[in-house]
């Protein structure tokens, strides 16, 4: 009877220690506020005056006559690493330029994984020309940040 009883408080405590294991936190900063939800913007991700249109100088064969592009950054999307933002170049309702301007990269692993992972996605979304662009192996926190943001700044855009 003790060797029953000893065996289900033994593994009652062990599920409770594996139920409040945390796996990673990130240090909250000034300002931030944490989420542990892949694709949650953050309030006021977005920097005042993130959207930009210029009339750019007059394409030199086009019948068109200008052309016209627009630098949109889209809202920073939380992930349990850290946020993750996208800025992008549109002329003439085509991505021309997709840079992540904010990403994880407090700790060595967030380093090796996005610096490999942010150029691909990169050229993926200018690629793809839209937000269905298929996620990193290995990355999949940091891209589906990255695609949430991709899809909000082609939302303020006004691109399909």
């Amino acid at each position: 009877m003790r060797r029953v009883i000893l065996g289900l408080v033994t593994t009652a405590a062990t599920l409770v220690l594996l139920l409040s294991f945390k796996t990673h936190t990130q240090p909250a900063g000034p300002g931030s506020t944490p989420a542990s939800v892949v694709g949650t913007p953050t309030p006021g991700g977005a920097a005042p005056g993130g959207t930009s249109a210029s009339a750019g100088s007059p394409a030199g064969s086009s019948p068109a006559g200008s052309r016209v592009t627009r630098t949109v950054t889209g809202k920073a999307f939380q992930t349990i690493y850290g946020p993750v933002q996208v800025k992008i170049t549109v002329t003439d309702g085509r991505i021309t330029a997709a840079t992540a301007v904010q990403y994880p990269r407090d700790t060595p692993r967030d380093y090796q994984i996005n610096s490999y992972a942010i150029p691909l996605l990169n050229q993926r979304a200018v690629a793809a020309g839209n937000a269905k662009i298929d996620a990193v192996s290995g990355a999949t926190y940091t891209s589906g940040g990255y695609i949430g943001s991709l899809q909000n700044a082609l939302d303020q855009a006004g691109t399909a």
